[in-house]
Parts: structure tokens; C-alpha cells; sequence
């Protein structure tokens, strides 16, 4: 059977090319090193972009490749318009996205605007100056309280752990939501909005198409005093009154980027990460805004069919009331990897909520995961999951190495780990490392190919038998479906709804898209039987299944009718 040609073939130069892209996400630290120093650079992504345009991908997402201390794995940012030394230099930039470009794939970069690190210009010299001075204004000081104001202006805890204030030496105190090194800024300045439009500029002129904002929902804050005690960083549901969480004032903000962008030709894109009750995502998403928001309500999700329909459900109905595209997403930099959390025995309504995927990181604290995760089962799974992601209509958000079905690395010894998270925690949360461990590209050498030498976070043995020159041997392997299906989804790709079919069974769901491209994913532990039409044109398990049936915990894609 023969697909349509035609039917993606628009997707290249368009301004909305984003709507239904696929974009990679590229953690570069550990992606592929190019001078063996055991970290990853640019010079190494530029190596590899023959493979990027062999996966089938449309973009590429960088994770930070700024000049930073790695307190927060580069989400501390010393200087927002250079290049870390240790990755690269803004030479070597404009060659990966030279490069990148001349393959039809388009370049996203990071923007962490919550926060700098303390290393950064600005903060030493806010230090350095006395209190109320303009220097002090770019972040947030409050004098300390009690005796000699040593003690925190607020009992307010940070994301990582431990108190959100640290001492300035003067009896005043700066804000930290994130780790000590990285204040965070006063967007009621003007000073720190007109910058961050330069920096915007600054990477909009090298040629990147587009911005992830991290933590979009955190920038604008109010501390009028008196300032409340304990206080929920995470308390839900926002509705524009909270003082340091998805405060409306913060649109403002990117209506003035939106002008930035849209100055350009084509428009830069933007997604904001915005941890947000739902009913506070079209606006982030909106045209006005930064026109499209991260939809993470699948990494909080079980592998079970009527969570995955509701999700998708409910976020077709928010992309459609912001006028933009949904987002999906199945593993990032900040997860345990989707082969290992569907392996493992679901997460459980009780935990659910607001950072209910970083508690996730629980089924693998320790190092405990092996009496407990069934690989095969995990990575089965895996696979089914994101073979009906690809199929959803809105933009897919891949995570390095899934495409090679990897799965969380837990044997990180504790002196080895870099998470500030796991540290600040006394080792309570597991972290993020696991995650973040450099790819395996051979099966042979001392990092399995990464670079030349070793590796920043130690790789399991298991990697070799993961590697990109041994899947890439076998037909069946887990890049072999990752390749066939994004190339099949650029063809079939459609206009952005889908149509569902009910199968009178709770645990399969099926869908048409609207050129009849059918979709049937079976979440169940028995066969499904279905009736004749299109013929089978990729299936998530290994072999073609037989007619008119689709396996246990599998997805399947027939032809248009």
C-alpha cells in the first residue's frame, strides 16, 4: 500500500511549520563529545547532524550551552549571549546552525529567564553594592529578620530543598526558587526586561527559529510587604493572585517578546514551560503571547488507555481554545525515561498533582529499580506509547535517546551524582542524572562512542547493547520504528483534529485522523481483533502483526482507507 506523497509536503517553510513539528530535545553536556574531555559541545551536535536528519526529525531543542558554573546542569546562566567554553563558541554555534539548517531542520534554543547564576555579572555586582541600589533592583533582596537580621526574611522553602533565601552578608537576603546559585531576577525592572529583549535579538539574528521558555510562569512576582508565610510554591489552582506563581502581570511580559518575534520573517516561535492549571494554558499559548505551551499531562500519566484519552482530549479542547497546537511529550531532562516509568508499577492516582512527575523519581530512588522493573514490559510499552504520540495531531517533543528505547540509569553512585536536587535533599529524591547519563552511539570504546575519552556521568554496561551502530543493524530495533514512523508522519500528517472510534473495550483506544490514517492502540494485556480496512503500515511491536489483530500493549497504524 502506498501512502500519499503530498500529504506533509507543505511542512518546510511555512511560518506555522511548528504546529506540527517534531523537535528533538538535545541536552548538550551529554549528547556526543568532540575533544574528549568527557563533556558534550556543539562541535559534537554538528558531528551528528547527518543522524538528526536520518531520524526524520523537524527541530532541534538545545538545552543551555551558556557559560554557567553546571550548578543546575546549565540552567544557572552566567552570561545569556556566549557560549560555555567547555562546549564551544559562538563560531561554533553559528556552524551547528548552518549545519542544522542546510538538513531542513530548524534550531530552538533555551531561554531561562526566572533566574541567573550567582556567577553572572550582574549578581556579583549586586553583591557588591550597597542596599537600594539599582544593582540590588535587578533581583530580589528583603532585609532578614530578628536579632542582627540573621534569620530569612519568610520560612518559604525552595524547589530544591532547604530555605528559598540565602544571607547576602549585610542583613539582607536574596530569593532563590531554585538552587543557591541561582537568584532570581526583579522583572519589575526595566532594566532586566529590556535585556533579556536584546538577548532574544541576539539569537534571533544567528538564525535560531525559535525559544523554550523555562519556567515561563515563575518571572513576575509580588512581595509587597507584609510577606505571607508558608507559603505553597507549588499550591494550586492559580488564578492570577499568587505572589510568585502564574501571576497575570507576567503576559505583559511576552506580549512584549511576541513583538520581538513576530518582527522577523518568518516569526520565531516560542513554548512556554509552564507548570499551570489547565484552565491557565491558553494564554501562555496564545497568538499574543508565546504562542504555543508545554502540555507535560502525559508524563504524569500511567500507561492506561482512559488516562491517555482524557489527556489528549482535554489538551486538543485547550490548544483549541488558544487558537494554537497541542505539545506531547513522553520523556525530557527532567524525568525518569518513559521505558523505565511504564515498566515499573504505576505511579497511583494518590500521588498525582502538582509535581507529580518529579516524585516520580521515587520508583528509582536508591538504585532500587531492578527487582521491580520488568524491562522488556517497560520498553514494550515504550514503544506503543510513542508510536500513538506521534500520531496525535500537534507537535511531538522527543527526548534524546529515546529513540533508542533507553532507560533510566540508576546505578549512578552517590559521589558521582550532579543533581542539585538529590544533594539539597540529603539524597532523599533520587535527581535527575539518570536521565541525563551521555548517549551510547557504539557498542565498542571507552564511552560507547560519545567521545574519545570518558564520560561526565558514568554509563551502565548495558548501554553497549543500546547503541546507535548496533540498532541501526537491526530492522526491528527501536530506532528502526522511530525513523519509519516519523517519516510516515511527516506523509501522513493532516489537518490538526482527530476523529475518536469506540472499540467497546476500556483498555484500546482508536482514532482517525482526518485523511482516514487510523490509529488503534491496544493498552491491554489481550489481543484486540479488528475488522477489515487500511492495511497495516507500522506497528510498534517487533514484526508485522498477524491480520486483523493487534497485540497486547501495541500500536498500530493502517492506511487511509
Amino acid at each position: 500500500m502506498t501512502v500519499p506523497a503530498d500529504a506533509g509536503a507543505a511542512r518546510a517553510a511555512d511560518a506555522g511549520w511548528w504546529r506540527q513539528a517534531a523537535v528533538y530535545q538535545i541536552y548538550p553536556r551529554s549528547f556526543a563529545d568532540s575533544d574528549a574531555d568527557g563533556i558534550g559541545d556543539l562541535r559534537g551536535v554538528t558531528s551528528r547532524a547527518d543522524y538528526l536528519a536520518e531520524l526524520g526529525i523537524d527541530a532541534v531543542w538545545l538545552s543551555p550551552f551558556y557559560p554557567s558554573e553546571l550548578a543546575d546542569g546549565g540552567y544557572d546562566v552566567a552570561d545569556y549571549r556566549d557560549v560555555d567554553p567547555r562546549l564551544g563558541t559562538l563560531a561554533d554555534f553559528d556552524e551547528l546552525v548552518t549545519a542544522l539548517h542546510a538538513r531542513d531542520i530548524r534550531v530552538v534554543v533555551d531561554i531561562v529567564p526566572n533566574h541567573t547564576s550567582n556567577r553572572h555579572a550582574w549578581f556579583q555586582e549586586a553583591l557588591a553594592a550597597p542596599r537600594g541600589s539599582a544593582a540590588r533592583d535587578r533581583y530580589i533582596f528583603r532585609d532578614g529578620t530578628g536579632p542582627d537580621l540573621a534569620a530569612p526574611p519568610t520560612d518559604w522553602d525552595s524547589a530544591f530543598g532547604g530555605s528559598a533565601w540565602e544571607p547576602a552578608g549585610d542583613g539582607q537576603w536574596y530569593l532563590h526558587t531554585f538552587a543557591v546559585e541561582q537568584p532570581d531576577l526583579n522583572w519589575r525592572s526595566r532594566e532586566v526586561r529590556d535585556d533579556f529583549v536584546r538577548t532574544l535579538r541576539f539569537w534571533s539574528d544567528r538564525g535560531v527559529d525559535g525559544f523554550r521558555i523555562d519556567v515561563a510562569h515563575m518571572l513576575t512576582k509580588d512581595l509587597a510587604e507584609p510577606l505571607p508565610s508558608k507559603l505553597e510554591l507549588a499550591a494550586l489552582p492559580f488564578d492570577g493572585n499568587h505572589p510568585l506563581i502564574d501571576r497575570d502581570d507576567v503576559h505583559e511580559i511576552y506580549a512584549e517578546w511576541r513583538a520581538v518575534f513576530n518582527s522577523y520573517d518568518p516569526p520565531r516561535t516560542a513554548v512556554a514551560e509552564a507548570w499551570v492549571d489547565s484552565s491557565r494554558v491558553p494564554r501562555y499559548a496564545s497568538p499574543e503571547g508565546l504562542g504555543q505551551a508545554f502540555n507535560f499531562d502525559l508524563l504524569q500519566a500511567d500507561y492506561d488507555a482512559s488516562e491517555f484519552r482524557r489527556v489528549i482530549t482535554d489538551n486538543l479542547r485547550l490548544a483549541a481554545e488558544s487558537g494554537s497546537s497541542s505539545t506531547w511529550v513522553l520523556s525530557n531532562h527532567d524525568v525518569v525515561r518513559h521505558a523505565t516509568r511504564y515498566g515499573l508499577p504505576p505511579l497511583g492516582a494518590e500521588a498525582r498533582g502538582p509535581g507529580a512527575v518529579k516524585q516520580g523519581t521515587d520508583w528509582v530512588r536508591s538504585g532500587g529499580i531492578e527487582p521491580r522493573l520488568d524491562r522488556a514490559q517497560g520498553l514494550r510499552r515504550a514503544r506503543a506509547a510513542t508510536l500513538l504520540m506521534l500520531a496525535l495531531p500537534g507537535s511531538s517533543y522527543l527526548y534524546q535517546g529515546e529513540e533508542l528505547g533507553l532507560h533510566e540509569v540508576a546505578e549512578i553512585p552517590d559521589a558521582e551524582r550532579q543533581d542539585p536536587t538529590f544533594f539539597r535533599g540529603d539524597g532523599a529524591d533520587y535527581g535527575r542524572d539518570g536521565c541525563r547519563v551521555p548517549l551510547p552511539w557504539t557498542r565498542a570504546g571507552s564511552s560507547f562512542g560519545f567521545g574519545a575519552g570518558g564520560s561526565h556521568l558514568p554509563q551502565p554496561d548495558w548501554f553497549g547493547d543500546a547503541a546507535v551502530d548496533v540498532q541501526e543493524r537491526d530492522g526491528e530495533s527501536t530506532l528502526a520504528l522511530y525513523r519509519r514512523a516519523l517519516a510516515l508522519r511527516h506523509r501522513l500528517q493532516a489537518a490538526e483534529r482527530l476523529t475518536w472510534i469506540e472499540t467497546e473495550r476500556d483498555d484500546v483506544l482508536h482514532f482517525t485522523r482526518p485523511n482516514g490514517w487510523e490509529v488503534i492502540a491496544n493498552f491491554g494485556a489481550d489481543p484486540f481483533p479488528v475488522d477489515g480496512g487500511g492495511d497495516v503500515l507500522l506497528s510498534s511491536a517487533v514484526g508485522l502483526p498477524p491480520d486483523g489483530v493487534v497485540p497486547a500493549e501495541t500500536t498500530v497504524w493502517r492506511a487511509p482507507r
